[in-house]
């Protein structure tokens, strides 16, 4: 009998983990906290499923099999049972904290996971009664296609727990790396100052933002510039990913530049608005 996963919050990370799953083989409970959210949420995967058949990656009935496994809800007792709760909403320790004593009292799963890009593990485990089953796991955008994952022990993290978290994500079909609790993990910490130094240098016109990402493309042998990236995470989350790190460090390399800040403010997120470092045609 296949594992049942709950993954909390229908968004871009939250669907894209839900679709690693239900094409693993998996069970999996997609919670959400509206029936428009959810619907929507089911669009992206099924919207990501046809793309990947276009390109002869998944047949129909590999599509219709892994639809089949996956169940919409917006109540959190409709994931009893579960090896694992994944939670994904926004990047606010608040907002996850409040997710995590639902989910550890209406679920009551194996494995209870975070999937934050930068808030520290043993933080969020402060709204749980059980810390020993809590873990982070980080995967990266687009989940579908992306192999690594950060399992990120938290100080009072199980190894029975740790081991179980890095059998599920090879299950999945990826590949997990074992971290420390440390702010921004391995992947932000590297990533966040590349970003902000890239804006910084815009900022000061040492070139053009076109300049810069080809630089970076061509010179370093990047498949993306680092305002292109940018603009494809979410400058906003880009933002929050800055901030959280340095309200942990003080390090001013992950002071988000000023016209990062400026973006947000304006409401030009990157892709997702059709507007950030560059212009984009929104989908309709």
């Amino acid at each position: 009998m296949a594992k049942k996963i709950t993954v909390i919050g229908p968004g871009t990370m939250g669907t894209g983990i839900a679709q690693a799953f239900i094409t693993a083989g998996f069970e999996v409970v997609l919670i959400g906290r509206s029936e428009e959210s959810l619907q929507r949420g089911m669009a992206i995967i099924k919207a990501r499923m046809d793309k990947a058949a276009a390109k002869g990656k998944l047949s129909q009935q590999e599509i219709s099999s892994a639809m089949g496994n996956l169940k919409l809800s917006a109540n959190y007792d409709d994931g009893r049972g579960s090896y694992a709760v994944i939670e994904t909403v926004s990047e606010m320790a608040e907002t996850k904290m409040e997710v995590f004593k639902l989910a550890e009292e209406h679920i009551h799963s194996e494995i209870l996971a975070t999937n934050t890009s930068s808030i520290p593990i043993s933080k969020l485990s402060e709204a749980v009664k059980d810390r020993s089953r809590f873990i982070g796991l980080h995967f990266f955008n687009p989940v579908p296609v992306m192999k690594p994952v950060e399992v990120i022990l938290g100080k009072d993290t199980s190894k029975a727990t740790a081991e179980a978290a890095l059998r599920l994500i090879e299950e999945c079909g990826k590949v997990p790396i074992e971290v420390i609790d440390y702010p921004g993990f391995v992947a932000n910490s590297v990533l966040m100052p590349m970003l902000n130094e890239a804006i910084i240098l815009l900022e000061k016109g040492v070139s053009t933002k076109e300049g810069i990402d080809t630089i970076i493309k061509l010179g370093l042998n990047h498949p993306m510039g680092p305002l292109e990236l940018a603009d494809y995470i979410g400058l906003d989350v880009c933002k929050d990913i800055m901030d959280s790190i340095y309200n942990e460090t003080h390090d001013m390399k992950f002071k988000p530049a000023e016209m990062l800040i400026q973006l947000v403010s304006a409401g030009k997120l990157g892709r997702k608005t059709g507007e950030g470092f560059y212009l984009y045609k929104q989908e309709r």
